[in-house]
């Protein structure tokens, strides 16, 4: 929601030092006078020649032959033009002569036939004012409108470098509540007690109680930190200034902290307030980290920021919220109490957090009743607000591509599909025997996790090409979010992992690339529970190498140290060997007994080319699949009737991208 920044607070004096007025000095005049002679001088070069009064009578007496033109004759001097022949070329050129009294002149003028005119010269002033004076204004407006269109349009124009850049919305700009968040509860709860601080500070005065002076805002990027921050601002009414770290950040020396200062300032007298500094890493980062040592400029404004942070006492009512993804670069003494002594967490939300999210950004939109929120919020684990409001604008479109007066679960799902695995690729040909084995390929993920008992439904079977490298997909549909995960159901995702190879070697008796993916997800996995479980009888209850937490966009993150020996390695290599190739043995036993149901799945799947609903329960029955208009809605009911579910930390097993999905994504690299 776009709100429009407001420079004056009503009611409120205007915050902040008199504007800087820009001071005229004599040496800019100076300048300027010796550049317009220098400009004259260049354009005048082309002089008239000076010509003595006797040559110019000499020439009057021989105008028979036409030697003078253009004549001009004023009371100091007499102008004209004068012909020369050279070479048998004639030329002419301007020439010059002061005027001798003599009676006679107009006279033998006359009778010379020389056709010649009077000229009143203008006065000093007006030369003064045409020569110096209007183009010296037209400089001066010219350089008036480039300094300010240099400064931003501010007061003070380019003068004013030390000036904060923080954007200030008033009580009533701010229009945004905790009632347009969702999916973080546990973060607007904790961000209560600064809005009734701001609302009644004398009740925490009368205990002793001091508010925090900082409040920093960690999670990963599209998480509604900045949404968050604002949310505050508007349930305790109270300005909001808005400004990003890197806007501290300039080349010249001592900007910045400037700038710091000048925020700051503005900040203490609209007390009550806000003040937000979005990408804190940007300013913030740990200090030293500069391999040539000196001092730098962000160092510097870093410095001044601690040292404001240190001078305002929190009892005048100033909050200072910041935001960041990157909370392990910066700087210690930001984190210190006193500071940022508040840390709140903004995690990726849960299935239920997705659906409210959901129902906030489908608000204002035409949605057709047939759209089942819960299932979407259960196809998209790991997306966070922003991913979710990026799908409901992607359907719109889509919906509106169609020519349809609303967005129906079709485009829904389209929308989900391009988030997680890009548009589809119907341009792609594929040659019939390729298209075969990518059939077989996918009906085969599906029916080895259609037997495998600890394995989410299937919601749908596709051979239609998606984005740069996925061929075909097999997708599951999980019923909750799951936070932990046993042994037998990791075997399980292997087994199922590996059916689409297992299918290939069965009925075409050759194996290709296709599975590239799929073997990188299951020796990820195996080598999880070997190294980071202790899910290996023969190595033990060990964890043999030490990781950093898990990302969306890196669902298993590299590793960071590794603790144990050669010997070690070669027994971990033959275990998680072991591990891979009985589940394979596994799912190639499955697919034997169900190889009829291969066959005919597979024909029908390259007949239509996407297998879900009832043409998907037709092979695999409906207890092993979803039909998210019936039994997604019933359960909605149920567990809208039940208690709310307490909330767990994140797993980031499951990741769309992670090892743990079983959705075969076909990669056509060697």
């Amino acid at each position: 929601m776009a709100n429009k920044p407001e420079s004056r607070l009503p009611g409120r004096k205007p915050s902040g030092p008199p504007p800087r007025r820009f001071q005229f000095s004599i040496w800019y005049l100076v300048a300027v006078v010796m550049a317009l002679v220098l400009v004259q001088s260049f354009f005048s070069t082309e002089r008239a020649t000076k010509l003595p009064y006797s040559d110019f009578k000499q020439s009057v007496a021989d105008s028979l032959t036409a030697r003078l033109r253009n004549v001009a004759v004023t009371p100091e001097k007499i102008t004209g033009e004068i012909r020369s022949d050279s070479a048998g070329a004639v030329q002419w050129r301007k020439f010059e002569t002061i005027r001798v009294e003599d009676p006679e002149l107009v006279s033998q003028l006359e009778a010379r036939g020389i056709r010649f005119e009077g000229k009143r010269e203008s006065s000093w002033w007006q030369s003064f004012l045409f020569a110096w004076i209007l183009p010296f204004a037209l400089i001066f407006v010219i350089w008036s409108f480039l300094l300010r269109r240099m400064g931003g349009g501010g007061a003070g124009g380019v003068m004013s470098f030390g000036k904060s850049r923080a954007k200030v919305y008033a009580e009533s700009a701010t229009k945004v509540s905790f009632k347009d968040v969702a999916g973080i509860d546990e973060a607007c709860e904790e961000l209560r007690e600064v809005v009734e601080f701001l609302k009644t500070p004398g009740k925490f005065r009368a205990l002793g109680a001091n508010i925090p002076k900082g409040v920093l805002l960690v999670g990963p990027p599209g998480t509604g930190k900045t949404l968050l921050a604002r949310a505050v601002a508007g349930e305790a009414q109270v300005p909001f200034f808005s400004i990003s770290g890197s806007d501290f950040v300039e080349m010249f020396v001592g900007v910045g902290a400037a700038r710091v200062r000048d925020l700051f300032q503005q900040a203490q007298q609209k007390a009550p307030c806000i003040v937000f500094i979005d990408e804190l890493d940007a300013l913030g980062k740990a200090r030293g980290a500069n391999p040539w040592g000196g001092h730098d400029e962000r160092e510097q404004t870093l410095n001044a920021l601690l040292v404001e942070m240190d001078g305002f006492e929190s009892s005048k009512g100033v909050i200072i919220m910041a935001a960041t993804n990157r909370p392990e670069i910066l700087d210690i003494a930001l984190l210190r109490p006193g500071r940022f002594d508040r840390q709140v967490v903004v995690d990726p939300p849960d299935i239920s957090g997705r659906e409210a999210i959901l129902k906030v950004h489908v608000r204002g939109k035409k949605v057709s009743p047939d759209v089942n929120l819960r299932v979407i919020a259960a196809r998209t684990p790991g997306f966070v607000g922003a991913d979710l409001a990026n799908a409901i604008n992607e359907a719109a479109l889509l919906a509106a591509r169609r020519g349809k007066k609303a967005i129906e679960m079709e485009e829904m799902e389209e929308a989900v599909d391009r988030e997680m695995t890009g548009i589809e690729r119907r341009s792609r040909v594929l040659k019939p025997k390729i298209k075969e084995k990518i059939a077989y390929h996918e009906c085969g993920h599906a029916i080895v996790g259609a037997k495998l008992t600890r394995m989410d439904p299937i919601h749908r079977v596709s051979i239609i090409p998606r984005g740069m490298s996925t061929l075909g997909h097999t997708l599951y549909l999980p019923t909750d979010d799951q936070y932990l995960i046993s042994k037998e159901e990791i075997l399980d995702r292997i087994a199922a992992t590996l059916g689409g190879r297992a299918a290939e070697e069965l009925v075409f008796g050759e194996i290709t690339s296709g599975a590239y993916n799929d073997l990188m997800q299951v020796t990820g996995m195996a080598r999880a529970m070997v190294m980071d479980y202790g899910m290996s009888d023969k190595l033990g209850l060990l964890v043999y190498r030490r990781r950093s937490q898990p990302t969306r966009e890196n669902p298993f993150p590299a590793v960071q140290e590794d603790v144990y020996s050669d010997a070690t390695a070669e027994e971990i290599d033959a275990e998680v060997r072991r591990i891979v190739d009985q589940s394979y043995d596994r799912a190639k036993t499955i697919l034997r007994d169900n190889f009829e149901l291969l066959e005919g799945m597979s024909k029908k799947l390259l007949e239509i080319e996407v297998l879900e609903g009832d043409s998907l329960r037709e092979f695999l029955g409906a207890e092993r699949t979803t039909d998210f208009r019936e039994e997604t809605l019933q359960k909605e009911v149920e567990t809208s009737a039940a208690a709310p579910p307490v909330p767990r930390e994140s797993d980031p097993e499951i990741e769309p991208n992670d090892e743990n999905n079983l959705g075969s994504n076909l990669d056509r690299r060697g």
